[in-house]
C-alpha cells in the first residue's frame, strides 16, 4: 500500500464541457463560420458535442478526431503537423493506434492544475479559425 500523498485534481465536468462548446460556437458564429465542437474527458469519453446545422456533416467527425488527437498526445494539434509528414517522428503513429488521428489545427488539450483533464476539438472552419475558436473556449474556462 502506497503512502504517497496524492493531490486531487477536479475532473472536467459536463458543465465545463457545455461552457467550452458554447464559447467555441459563439466565437465561430461571430466570425461567420459554421463548426462542430467536441469535448472529451481525460479518458476519451464524450462529454459534449454540438454541430451547427449549416456545417458540413464531416465536421463532426473532424472535431472528434482533433479532440482525440490532442488528448492522446497531450498537445495542440496545430503543433503536430510537421511531425506527421513523411520522415517526421510521428509519420507511422496513426497505424499504431486503434483510431485514426487527425493532425490539423483545432484540437487542444484541457489542463487543470497542470494535469490533463480532457480535450476540445473544433472542425469546420479553416485550421487557423478552428484553433482560435478552441483557444477562445479554453480562455473562458478558468
Amino acid at each position: 500500500m502506497s503512502t504517497t500523498t496524492r493531490t486531487a485534481v477536479a475532473a472536467l465536468t459536463t458543465e465545463d464541457a457545455e461552457l467550452l462548446v458554447g464559447v467555441a460556437q459563439s466565437a465561430a458564429e461571430a466570425a461567420g463560420a459554421t463548426v462542430s465542437v467536441t469535448v472529451l474527458d481525460a479518458g476519451g469519453h464524450l462529454l459534449a458535442f454540438r454541430r451547427d446545422d449549416r456545417a458540413v456533416l464531416i465536421s463532426g467527425e473532424t472535431s472528434t478526431r482533433k479532440a482525440y488527437t490532442a488528448l492522446q498526445l497531450n498537445a495542440p494539434t496545430a503543433d503536430l503537423v510537421e511531425a506527421v509528414r513523411p520522415g517526421g517522428p510521428f509519420h507511422t503513429l496513426p497505424t499504431a493506434l486503434d483510431r485514426p488521428l487527425l493532425f490539423i489545427a483545432g484540437g487542444l488539450p484541457v489542463h487543470r492544475d497542470g494535469r490533463l483533464v480532457g480535450a476540445i476539438g473544433v472542425g469546420g472552419g479553416s485550421p487557423e479559425e478552428d484553433h482560435a475558436f478552441a483557444a477562445a473556449a479554453l480562455d473562458a474556462l478558468v
